[in-house]
C-alpha cells in the first residue's frame, strides 16, 4: 500500500502541539508498518528526523500550499491512502478524489478540536471562518476522521453530524520534555531571577486559555499566603506565578490585569520559551496551572505529570478525560475555585503526594505507538 503523509506541519521553528503530533505520529506510522511504501509531502525543507526509507515530495507552492500545491501533486501521482495529521483536505481532492489502480484514493484527517465553536471570540473572524470551512470539508468528504479525545469526537458529531463509526479516537502520546542538567535549570532560573517557589503555566497567552481568571485567582493565593501563620517549609518564601508562552490573537492586556490586582511582584511573564527552558521551568515548579476554557487534548498537563508536578486544570472539554483522578479539576469560570485548587496543590502535602504519584501513572496510559497503530488499523480496514 502506498501511503501519502502530509508532513507540512511537522516542521516549525516554534513547534506547538499540532507540530509535535504530526512529527511523532508520522514517525511511528512508518516505524510500525515498514511493509508499506510512504510518500511524504512537505515544503522544501524536510526533516532528517524521518530516517526510514521513503519518498520525499517537496512542494514549493507559496500560497494555498494545501489547496493548490498538494492538490496538484496528489492529482498527478496519487497514493492509495492519504493521511493528514494536522490540517485539512485539499478542496479539489475532497470534491473529486483521484484514482489509483482503478480505486479512489482514501483519506484520513485528524481533527484536534472544535474550540472555535465553543469560544468564537477567541479567534479572528477570518481564521474562524477558515476553521469552520476546513473542518466541515474534512468532516463531509474525508473517508475517516481521527480525533484526539472522546470530547472532540462528541463535538464533531454534534456540530457536523458525523456518525461515530466514521471517527476513531486515538489518544496522542505525551510530548517528552527535553533532557537537561542541573546547570540548565540553574541558568534558566538565573535568566529570569527566579529565587522562590512558583506555580507554572505554559501555553499561548490568549483568551481561550483563561489567563485573566488565573491572574485574579493568583491574587487570592497571594493574599492567603500572607495571612497564613504556619506556612509549609517549601513555601517559606512567597510563591510566584510564571506565565510562559508567546502572545496569541486577542490576548488580554496582561500587564493591566496584573496591575489591577496589585501583584506585579508575584507574577512573571516570560514570553516565548525554548524547549530547554520549558523543561527547566517544568521540573522546578511546585504546581502546574492549566485552567483553559477548552482543549481538544491538553499536552501540557501530561508534560507536567511526567516529571511529578501536581496539576490543577479545567473540569471542561477533554481535560477531565485525559487526567482522570490524577489532577485537581476546577470550575474554570470561578476565580474562587481556581484559587482554592492552586492553594490545595501548593499546601496540602497528602494531596501533593497523591497528585505526583497519580500523575506519573497517568502518563503511562498514553503513547505514540498505540496512537499510530490505531491509525494504521483504520488505513488497513477502510
Amino acid at each position: 500500500m502506498l501511503v501519502g503523509l502530509d508532513a507540512s506541519r511537522a516542521l516549525r521553528n516554534q513547534a506547538t502541539g499540532t507540530e509535535y503530533y504530526s512529527c511523532s505520529v508520522i514517525q511511528q506510522i512508518m516505524q510500525q508498518a515498514p511493509q508499506h511504501e510512504y510518500r511524504l509531502y512537505s515544503r522544501p525543507a524536510l526533516s532528517a528526523y524521518f530516517d526510514l526509507p521513503h519518498q520525499r515530495v517537496n512542494i514549493s507552492s507559496r500560497h494555498l500550499w494545501t489547496h493548490l500545491g498538494l492538490s496538484h501533486e496528489l492529482r498527478k501521482n496519487p497514493p492509495d491512502v492519504l493521511f493528514i495529521p494536522a490540517h485539512t483536505l485539499p478542496i479539489p481532492i475532497a470534491l473529486a478524489p483521484p484514482q489509483r489502480n482503478g480505486k479512489a484514493m482514501r483519506s484520513l484527517v485528524t481533527i484536534h478540536d472544535i474550540g472555535y465553536r465553543h469560544f468564537p471570540k477567541a479567534h479572528p473572524w477570518r481564521q474562524r471562518l477558515y476553521l469552520e470551512f476546513s473542518t466541515w470539508l474534512s468532516a463531509r468528504f474525508a473517508s475517516h476522521l481521527i480525533v484526539d479525545s472522546i470530547a472532540t469526537r462528541d463535538d464533531v458529531a454534534r456540530f457536523y453530524s458525523v456518525p461515530f463509526p466514521k471517527m476513531t479516537v486515538a489518544y496522542p502520546g505525551p510530548i517528552p520534555l527535553a533532557s537537561i542538567s542541573e546547570d540548565d535549570i540553574t541558568q534558566t532560573h538565573t535568566k529570569w531571577h527566579i529565587d522562590r517557589p512558583y506555580v507554572l503555566y505554559v501555553g499561548t497567552l490568549q483568551p481561550r486559555k483563561n489567563i485573566a481568571r488565573l491572574i485574579a485567582a493568583w491574587q487570592k493565593v497571594s493574599e492567603q499566603w500572607a495571612s497564613t501563620a504556619n506556612k509549609p517549609p517549601h513555601l517559606a518564601s512567597k510563591p510566584l506565578l510564571i506565565l510562559a508562552g508567546k502572545a496569541g490573537w486577542g490576548r488580554i492586556d496582561i500587564a493591566a490585569q496584573i496591575a489591577q490586582h496589585q501583584i506585579a511582584r508575584d507574577v512573571l511573564v516570560t514570553g516565548y520559551i525554548s524547549e530547554l527552558e520549558k523543561s527547566a521551568l517544568m521540573r522546578g515548579a511546585q504546581a502546574f496551572a492549566f485552567p483553559s476554557l477548552y482543549e481538544g487534548f491538553g499536552f501540557p498537563v501530561l508534560e507536567a505529570q511526567s516529571v511529578g508536578v501536581p496539576v490543577v486544570c479545567s473540569n471542561t472539554s477533554s481535560l477531565p478525560e485525559v487526567v482522570g483522578h490524577s489532577a485537581l479539576t476546577v470550575d474554570v469560570l470561578s476565580v474562587e475555585a481556581i484559587s482554592h485548587g492552586l492553594w490545595q496543590a501548593l499546601t496540602d502535602l497528602p494531596t501533593r503526594t497523591r497528585l505526583c504519584e497519580a500523575g506519573l501513572r497517568n502518563v503511562q496510559h498514553f503513547d505514540w505507538q498505540t496512537c499510530a497503530q490505531q491509525i494504521l488499523e483504520v488505513m488497513a480496514g477502510e
